[in-house]
């Protein structure tokens, strides 16, 4: 994963955060204009205090979040197993063999292609379904996702 990354999710998640506080507080401002007599009074008197904790949340997501998955999230592709890495407080790891591999994708959103990162995603006929590496440089990705379905490929023919 790339700084680039980082900065990506960093814009996503304030945007994200934007988009929600001002929902939110218009919601809030409509619910204190309208003055709903089923609506219980210290209600309508705090209803403000949920933009500030939502405020307050969106901050930790858009500071703490990017940077903590930058240094959780890891990945390994050897010559016969990609290795993932995934999770915040309980940890997955994934061991996906190059001979199980059904597909490879690589794709990018159009903040994606801003940031010129891709997601590259490793498919297999397994319960545990894919194995997804994000942040990749796109050129990377491309390349990656090439050599792993050809390796596959070749590993395929050879078992048969």
């Amino acid at each position: 994963m790339s700084r680039k990354a980082v900065r990506l999710w960093t814009l996503q998640a304030a945007i994200g955060s934007a988009v929600t506080a001002a929902l939110l507080s218009a919601a809030v401002w409509a619910l204190r204009l309208a003055w709903w007599d089923w609506v219980p009074e210290w209600a309508l008197r705090n209803a403000w205090w949920l933009v500030v904790l939502y405020g307050v949340y969106a901050l930790a997501r858009v500071v703490i979040v990017p940077q903590w998955r930058y240094r959780v999230h890891r990945w390994e592709i050897t010559a016969d197993v990609v290795y993932t890495r995934s999770g915040w407080f309980s940890r997955q790891w994934q061991l996906v063999p190059v001979s199980r591999i059904q597909t490879v994708d690589h794709r990018q959103g159009w903040m994606e292609r801003m940031f010129g990162v891709a997601t590259l995603e490793v498919q297999t006929a397994s319960h545990a379904g894919s194995s997804t590496i994000e942040g990749l440089a796109a050129a990377d990705a491309q390349r990656i996702s090439e050599e792993l379905a050809q390796r596959a490929a070749e590993l395929r023919d050879d078992a048969t």
